[in-house]
């Protein structure tokens, strides 16, 4: 009864928000984008509380949507994996809806991603997730002041910031 709880609070936090539009990347190559991202930060949730050595790995199913395994080690030295899936909303594949408990599902924006596709800021329009991810486990200092450097105009702030040890 708490999972169900904790993601119908999840589900509709996204509902209502102070904050104007926030902007995505106008296109997503979804092929480019699938494979292994690894969590350099993240804004604190119940879902990946206490979890180092964070990664998602994105992989297209057979009916079209995409598989999300996410995995992470407790500081207990346990692993956990979570199994979803998602789908884009729209042709820019930018904004995804994901879900690890159907029917809810929770908002996946990609707001920034490198042309190269090597590291993603990923949010939603409450503000009250973000996460920083990589296509390896250590972002490069420039690139990690610049993704900082736009979160005001983003409506987030670093403060909130966690971030995630990679061995």
């Amino acid at each position: 009864m708490k999972y169900i709880v904790l993601m119908l609070a999840y589900l509709f936090s996204g509902c209502s928000s102070n904050y104007p539009h926030l902007a995505t990347v106008d296109k997503v190559d979804l092929n480019r984008y699938l494979g292994t991202w690894y969590e350099i930060a993240r804004y604190d949730h119940v879902f990946e509380r206490g979890c180092v050595n964070v990664s998602a790995t994105y992989s297209l199913k057979k009916n079209g949507k995409i598989q999300v395994v996410n995995r992470c080690e407790t500081s207990e030295g346990k692993q956990k994996e979570a199994i979803g899936s998602a789908y884009a909303v729209d042709d820019s594949n930018s904004k995804l809806k994901v879900t690890f408990f159907w029917p809810f599902y929770g908002n996946y924006w990609i707001i920034k991603l490198d042309s190269n596709y090597t590291y993603a800021l990923i949010g939603d329009p409450s503000r009250k997730y973000l996460w920083i991810l990589s296509r390896t486990k250590k972002l490069d200092e420039d690139v990690k002041a610049k993704l900082l450097s736009s979160l005001p105009a983003l409506g987030y702030t670093q403060d909130k910031l966690i971030w995630t040890p990679q061995k």
